[in-house]
């Protein structure tokens, strides 16, 4: 973003002239045979296919390499991959990265898909998975192997919100494995409350779906990735076939220009209900990385520059199936979906042995209900009436 605040990066990034063409937002262009006017247009365009050339759909149009310069921008990346949602950047990603007989470190707390593709694709194809603590810091060290190609980080970590201590796990990292490729969930952030790359992350990851897009109603996946392993990136991801529809191309562009407010607001009111919470008799544990004794709170507090509106909360008891559903099924603010990021607040909930279930080598530290709760732009103090209710229901 070189001297631009961030408020005054997401209005900017990608609308040079080319890309909005008169107008204030950039143009939708829908193509997929792009027309050359005569053999030397066409071997201009096959010669700069992969830097901004009109060359083919499948290689973007004007609308997809505006979102991609912006991305580009906002995260300090050579490159931007797209892809038609966050699970396939995750698994793209990965994929253009490793061969039979390697291994990858991931974290235990990774999104449950993500793990997935790690235990029924991945042990396929001849590439192994450890699995580390997400507070391990520089301990990873004594996991990282010869042979190790990937290390995956999320932070904070699926549902139970675990903050890593990047640049110890990135140094350790790189003593061991110089060339092992460093990638990193970066959803939770929207890629710019956390600068990965800046902290030596070699990929930042996003399911734009999520706070890119802002408004559950479209999906997308990024990756930006620095100059290293930009173009291999780049044409694995074009050979397995990766792409966005201009669309929701355009869709995410006008995303980022309301992120800025959107995050300030998710942040101002998820930190209310999150510190309400706390104090509520019924909560055992709030696990909201900017508040204290979150793990890896002190983390979050020097790396990051804010937090966004997903965090969970651990209720001193186990609910019973009849208390479960009872809690769930009667808020007026908060509804059941999956996904987040978007304007509405959201609600899910699991048992620990749930949890437990899809975490790897891992052991939850906890005997009550988890919940967790996406805090939208409604107004605060009706989602705190909200879910007073909810926890007056449940005893």
């Amino acid at each position: 973003m070189s001297e631009k605040h961030l408020e005054t990066a997401l209005i900017t990034a990608g609308r040079n002239k080319r890309y909005t063409q008169g107008s204030v937002n950039s143009v939708i262009q829908r193509a997929s045979s792009l027309v050359f006017e005569s053999v030397s247009a066409k071997k201009q365009a096959t010669a700069g296919r992969a830097t901004g050339e009109l060359f083919y759909g499948r290689r973007g149009t004007l609308t997809h390499f505006s979102l991609q310069e912006a991305m580009c921008e906002l995260e300090g990346g050579a490159g931007c991959a797209l892809f038609p949602c966050g699970a396939a950047a995750v698994a793209n990603t990965i994929l253009a990265f490793v061969e039979q007989g390697d291994h990858i470190l991931v974290t235990r707390t990774a999104y449950e898909p993500t793990q997935d593709l790690c235990t029924k694709i991945l042990s396929r194809l001849g590439v192994t998975t450890s699995w580390f603590d997400p507070l391990a810091g520089a301990d990873i060290a004594k996991l990282v192997r010869p042979e190790t190609r990937i290390v995956f980080l999320e932070s904070p970590g699926s549902i139970t919100m675990e903050v890593h201590d990047v640049p110890a796990i990135v140094k350790a990292v790189r003593e061991k494995a110089p060339n092992a490729i460093i990638m990193m969930d970066n959803t939770w952030s929207a890629g710019v409350l956390f600068k990965a790359l800046d902290f030596g992350v070699d990929i930042s990851i996003q399911a734009g779906t999520k706070y890119l897009i802002g408004h559950s109603d479209a999906m997308v996946g990024t990756a930006v990735s620095n100059a290293r392993c930009w173009e291999q990136l780049r044409e694995n991801a074009y050979l397995m076939g990766q792409m966005v529809d201009a669309d929701t191309a355009y869709m995410t562009s006008r995303g980022l220009r309301t992120l800025g407010v959107r995050l300030k607001q998710h942040q101002e009111s998820s930190i209310a209900v999150a510190t309400w919470l706390q104090q509520h008799p019924a909560v055992e544990r709030v696990n909201h990385p900017a508040l204290p004794g979150s793990k890896g709170h002190e983390f979050w507090k020097r790396d990051f520059t804010g937090c966004s509106g997903l965090f969970s909360f651990i209720l001193k008891k186990r609910l019973s199936e009849a208390e479960f559903a009872h809690f769930l099924d009667n808020f007026s603010h908060f509804s059941m979906a999956y996904s987040w990021g978007g304007f509405e607040s959201l609600i899910l909930a699991n048992q620990p042995e749930e949890i437990a279930a899809i975490r790897p080598e891992s052991e939850v530290d906890f005997t009550g209900t988890l919940v967790r709760v996406h805090i939208g732009l409604e107004n605060v103090s009706d989602l705190i009436d909200d879910l007073a209710a909810g926890l007056e229901r449940i005893g």
